[in-house]
């Protein structure tokens, strides 16, 4: 697919991304699905407003009605879809900086579109072959108001409420300004726990930090836990899709680990789990425990979604998958990525456990990760990147994954190179238990990237 990447498609607002795109994309969206009603939803970027505007004048131009929903986090969104059997048009671009804006597009079932249909999409875009509805058949607007709180509220029905009451749980949250800053500080209140927040006034310019929840970016959420004296921390991307931890003393739980712990406690004999081919070593030992079987796929949620309802369709059971940026998927509850369900399947665990964050995570510590952006300007660039990834790898003494990009395995650590799906960037990942190992992996494919330069 020239257009959607592993999560819709996403760019810089004004330059990549323009309203006139937005406007196509939605229309040929409206015109495949042959829908009466279309969802619209938005984060809360500078951008969110005026694109969504764009995206409502092509569904109704498509003669379809538009029910918008406003700023509401990407699960919300799709439990909307799934209630009201209606397909979504998603404004948002998750974790990536505050320029950029994005298009994510979900079905009637509340499910990202699959590769297929996001295909058929692409297609009417591409050679405009647009649903144009007459002057007295185009779309109506109807503003929904309730999508947060139904949300919210199914959410408590779904988890232990008592048990994470019970425990008394102090949970320092930083929804980083995105659409969770509406709906995650008064979710995990009423699951009992005592909420303090940082950067939790929705802001598209996002303030406080970028909404990507990595480490670099969540200082203040380690001071305010430590402040605080919190159980833990929890930190949300722009759209609330994405959980990651601290723990008690304000240190950071790396996303692998925290997915390790959940997955534990979710899978049993059988079961089978999905993560993309830059899984931990941490996942793999957990499945080897439980007896379950572990499914690699490209990175992205639509590629893991893809990959679930394949085997949902062939009878496998799969309670838990994801990836170790926070992005976890609980397909039993929904085909989602969701950040306060993760959180409050988190607090579960606690609660179950009665030890603190850094007990419950420690079997799945001893490992390294490094992450490292290499930048390219134009197509020329990005192959000659590209070129210098699969000669690397080819020369390697190290067992090769080309699911997506290059996974060099090498026993005691790995090494990951591929393009992203969202920014200009080559992304260089890398594991082991000693950090020099790691760090010089990463390092010896980077200095190659760039001497192909």
């Amino acid at each position: 697919m020239k257009i959607f990447g592993s999560s819709g498609t996403r760019g810089v607002a004004g330059e990549e991304l323009t309203p006139e795109f937005v406007l196509r994309v939605a229309k040929a969206a409206a015109t495949v699905w042959d829908a009466d009603r279309v969802a619209l939803a938005r984060d809360t970027r500078t951008t969110g407003a005026m694109f969504a505007d764009a995206a409502a004048t092509g569904i109704a131009s498509a003669g379809v009605d538009v029910d918008r929903l406003g700023v509401v986090p990407t699960p919300a969104a799709v439990r909307y879809c799934e209630a009201a059997a209606v397909p979504g048009v998603l404004v948002t671009a998750s974790h990536n900086p505050p320029e950029y804006n994005g298009v994510k597009l979900v079905g009637a079932d509340g499910v990202e579109l699959p590769v297929d249909r996001l295909e058929r999409v692409e297609e009417t875009l591409l050679a405009e072959t647009f649903a144009d509805a007459a002057w007295d058949e185009v779309g109506d607007t109807t503003h929904v108001h309730d999508a947060n709180a139904d949300y919210v509220e199914e959410m408590l029905a779904s988890v232990d409420r008592e048990a994470i009451a019970a425990a008394g749980l102090t949970v320092a949250l930083d929804p980083g300004h995105g659409a969770g800053a509406l709906t995650s500080p008064g979710f995990f209140r009423e699951l009992g726990c005592e909420v303090v927040t940082v950067n939790a006034q929705p802001d598209g310019h996002f303030p406080g930090r970028d909404p990507e929840p990595v480490e670099g970016n969540l200082d203040d959420l380690g001071r305010l836990v430590r402040a605080a004296d919190a159980d833990v921390g929890i930190a949300h991307d722009g759209d609330a899709d994405r959980a990651i931890f601290f723990d008690e003393r304000g240190d950071y739980v790396e996303g692998d680990a925290s997915l390790a712990a959940l997955a534990a406690r979710g899978l049993s004999a059988g079961d089978t789990t999905v993560a993309a081919v830059n899984v931990s070593q941490r996942l793999v030992d957990v499945c080897e425990e439980a007896g379950a079987t572990l499914e690699l796929t490209p990175i992205g949620s639509t590629n893991i979604i893809t990959r679930i309802r394949e085997l949902w369709a062939a009878g496998e059971s799969v309670p838990v998958a994801g990836e170790g940026n926070g992005g976890v998927f609980f397909p039993d509850h929904r085909l989602v990525r969701d950040g306060a369900f993760t959180g409050a399947k988190f607090l579960e665990l606690l609660a179950e456990r009665g030890r603190p964050v850094s007990d419950v995570v420690s079997p799945y510590g001893g490992y390294y990760n490094v992450r490292l952006n290499v930048e390219y300007g134009d197509q020329a660039e990005l192959d000659a990147l590209l070129e210098a990834a699969e000669s690397y790898a080819a020369a390697a003494d190290a067992r090769p994954t080309t699911i997506d990009g290059h996974r060099l395995d090498y026993g005691d650590a790995w090494v990951l190179v591929r393009p992203s799906g969202t920014e200009p960037k080559v992304r260089i990942y890398a594991e082991a238990r000693d950090r020099n190992r790691a760090e010089r992996l990463a390092e010896n494919v980077r200095e190659a990237l760039d001497a192909a330069r």
